[in-house]
């Protein structure tokens, strides 16, 4: 059996558009306010595109700082995988536009739809071309331009979603003292109905029927996300744990999805973790769905929270269900 590269993430990039959406802004369009949205989700505000900005441009500005950090071109790569829910198109591929913008010529590449878990799911597999030793140089984005599909009157769905992307490389590591250790990622289709975009695929193709219904929107049951995601991603990060023989206060930078503040402190309280190595930037930046982890992993960088040797653990639960956990050293 061939041995496997251990692989590792070696550049960081992210990006979020400058034009803020606050708390008080939405107490303008909804009947909600500041104590309410700060209570239940944690989000004081979030990032949103003008018009006419795609997913593509943010994941190539997140790209682009990834590259610059390691300093090497576009053309170095040997693919980029770009994990969203909101390409800019249903084809071509996000991937391809990503690859055309950087100018990366003879890179290719694909997108990953798996909603909030993209960026983990993108990440394994990017890893996988790197462990094998068929590619060197692989770049993992993750990325969403979430107001392009949220109802902007719905109290519910609203308050929580912003837009941003994250790129990092990942290279084959020098030995095993960092990179990825482990995954686990598990679906539950059953949940489908409790979060998702009901029009514009081919079940419910778009026509003036499906946008009065405003069927291209997000629809969420918030309160069985909320019990699943408590639940599960807890779960999930013991799993992870228990089979690498660690426990929750082994983690120096615990890095989940943020979808809600409550749901990750539930989350790092029962895997009694250090307070300290719980990294939270909902408060600045919402949910950006597939953006969410780079962009808390640039927050724990900022914050001198990931060191080389730092070990590491991304956590998420998202629509479909999908769930994802990736246990890591960070090499640099």
């Amino acid at each position: 059996m061939t041995q496997l590269q251990r692989v590792k993430i070696s550049a960081l990039g992210t990006y979020v558009p400058p034009r803020l959406l606050t708390n008080a802004d939405l107490e303008k369009l909804v009947d909600t306010n500041d104590q309410w949205i700060m209570e239940r989700v944690g989000i004081r505000e979030r990032h949103l595109v003008d018009k006419g900005v795609a997913t593509s441009d943010l994941a190539v500005e997140a790209a682009k700082k990834a590259l610059a950090e390691r300093g090497i071109s576009p053309s170095d790569l040997d693919a980029i995988v770009v994990g969203t829910v909101t390409p800019d198109m249903f084809f071509p591929s996000t991937a391809c536009l990503v690859q055309h913008k950087l100018g990366a010529k003879n890179v290719w590449g694909f997108d990953v739809s798996a909603a909030c878990s993209a960026f983990v799911y993108a990440l394994q597999a990017g890893a996988q071309f790197v462990a094998t030793g068929s590619h060197k140089k692989v770049l993992v984005i993750g990325a969403d331009v979430m107001s392009s599909i949220i109802d902007y009157t719905d109290r519910a769905t609203c308050v929580i979603f912003g837009d941003g992307a994250g790129a990092v490389l990942l290279e084959p590591a020098e030995d095993d003292s960092v990179g990825l250790i482990d995954f686990l990622h598990e679906v539950d289709g059953s949940g489908g109905c409790a979060l998702y975009m009901p029009g514009g695929g081919s079940l419910n193709p778009s026509t003036h029927e499906t946008v009065d219904k405003k069927m291209h929107f997000v629809h969420q049951d918030g309160a069985a996300v909320f019990k699943f995601a408590v639940r599960r991603m807890a779960s999930l990060c013991e799993e992870i744990l228990q089979r690498n023989h660690l426990k929750g206060c082994d983690i120096d930078a615990f890095i989940p999805h943020q979808a809600n503040k409550r749901i990750i402190t539930a989350t790092a309280d029962r895997l009694k973790m250090r307070p300290e190595a719980v990294i939270l930037n909902i408060e600045q930046y919402g949910n950006t769905t597939a953006g969410t982890i780079p962009l808390a992993m640039e927050t724990a960088r900022q914050d001198g929270k990931l060191k080389k040797g730092s070990l590491v653990l991304l956590a998420s639960v998202g629509a479909g269900f999908t769930l994802g956990a990736t246990l890591l050293r960070w090499a640099y």
